[in-house]
């Protein structure tokens, strides 16, 4: 017996419906037995945290593992936690930027890094086969509450950052926390570095009432309302569990994720006289030419924070991240990280900004999306074919099928959760962007006919 629990982020559904609390118990003792030791324990601010974490705290101790409950916190706190104290491992509660019905259960490998997925498997055999320790009374797990995560995460932030020139810089910024987990660290980083902060949505509250905690650009008018208010040099949005960072600039402009990406990984580069940078397939070209302006490379990866982060590890790069604002700092650690990101803006516009100005540097492409239904047992041929079709033309094919043109890329990639191709195209107008992506769509249109 087997099957498939873990998704590209943990264990994710409806509370009380896919996700409920005999789900929950079984995965902490399926977690507890693969991770024996010390394991520790957050999660966001949804209204079903505590009867999940509760659910999978039994399950760990019952399997005999010690845990340490962080309490709200975001997720890379849980990561810097076990990173440096030592643990088998650890567990956050939290369903991201998901609507507020869900919430999930997420797992953190012993180096602080997301879990591979190969381990996940492991986990999901001694689930699916119930073959979970259950230990005997004098030898079940206790729990017990950890202070100071949030304080030693934040020290390290700031360790990596001058900032004692961004103290001295008088920066005014407005901040959304989305109602999540963010609330209890990065109003405290600003304070620490004498950045002006007028907050909204800093109160944790589970049904997410400020707006979704997706942060988008029609879910923050009310922060980029603010931005242009109060002449704020820039605004600062986090998602639910504070792992991403987006940003709007003083002009009140929204910066879509692969702006702020191609910004720090270009000032990482020069800072350091070169270095590589690590994003997926699907990153805007703006990062590769700003990179290579600067004098550095850039390493392309299949789509996914964990998949990047461990290029990054294997290559000993300097930085990296995926366009959606998750950006990751080996220096801190290998995984996508709100505060730090934060703080390496804040030190960027202190030395060279404002923001508005770093952002008209970044050179401008046009993107275009669209979805084409395919059958599961149609897929691979199809991108067999395309390959074959496109030969005349440099081919990636790390994930998906990308078309490599001088000015932009149309990348095909299959959904891994629904029967449809995903099919982007970039280039320097909308107009042949989306020309681009017509062309590709009707090349797979011809072949899933034959």
């Amino acid at each position: 017996m087997g099957g498939r629990l873990f998704g590209t982020n943990g264990v994710r559904g409806v509370i009380n419906k896919d996700m409920n609390v005999q789900l929950a118990m079984d995965l902490g003792k399926a977690i507890g037995t693969f991770m024996g030791g010390r394991v520790a324990i957050g999660n966001d601010s949804r209204t079903s945290a505590a009867m999940i974490k509760s659910a999978v705290s039994s399950g760990l101790m019952c399997a005999g593992a010690q845990v340490l409950d962080l309490g709200l916190v975001p997720t890379p706190v849980v990561q810097h936690y076990v990173k440096n104290n030592g643990l088998a491992g650890g567990i956050m509660i939290t369903a991201s930027h998901n609507p507020p019905e869900f919430n999930g259960i997420k797992c953190i490998d012993s180096d602080g890094t997301e879990m591979p997925r190969s381990k996940e498997e492991e986990i999901e055999r001694l689930y699916f086969t119930r073959t979970f320790r259950s230990m005997p009374w004098n030898a079940v797990g206790q729990m017990r509450q950890a202070s100071g995560a949030v304080h030693d995460y934040l020290d390290s932030v700031k360790r990596l950052v001058d900032a004692d020139a961004i103290r001295g810089a008088g920066l005014t910024v407005v901040l959304d926390c989305a109602n999540g987990a963010g609330v209890v660290s990065t109003p405290l980083l600003l304070d620490d570095l004498n950045v002006r902060a007028i907050t909204i949505n800093c109160n944790p509250q589970g049904t997410f009432p400020g707006h979704p905690s997706e942060p988008v650009e029609s879910h923050l008018r009310d922060l980029i309302a603010m931005v242009k208010d109060t002449g704020a040099d820039m605004g600062i949005a986090h998602d639910g569990d504070a792992d991403r960072t987006i940003f709007v600039d003083d002009k009140g402009r929204y910066l879509y994720g692969d702006k702020s990406l191609a910004i720090t990984a270009e000032a990482m580069v020069r800072e350091n006289g070169g270095g590589t940078v690590v994003t997926p397939v699907s990153s805007s070209m703006a990062v590769e030419d700003v990179v290579r302006r600067a004098g550095g490379d850039i390493i392309y990866t299949r789509v996914g924070s964990p998949v990047v982060a461990r290029k990054m590890i294997e290559v000993k790069a300097l930085f990296g991240g995926e366009e959606n604002g998750g950006l990751i700092f080996p220096k801190h650690q290998y995984c996508r990280d709100g505060a730090m990101t934060v703080a390496k803006m804040l030190e960027i516009v202190t030395r060279n900004g404002p923001l508005s100005k770093l952002v008209d540097n970044i050179p401008t492409y046009s993107q275009d999306k669209r979805k084409l239904v395919c059958s599961e047992e149609c897929k691979e041929r199809v991108l067999a074919a395309l390959v074959e079709h496109y030969r005349s033309q440099r081919v990636d094919t790390t994930d998906g099928v990308k078309i490599c043109y001088d000015d932009g890329w149309t990348l095909v990639r299959p959904s891994g959760t629904e029967p449809l191709f995903r099919i982007y195209s970039e280039a320097k107008t909308s107009e042949d962007a989306k020309k681009r992506s017509e062309e590709c769509e009707k090349v797979l249109v011809d072949l899933l006919a034959r």
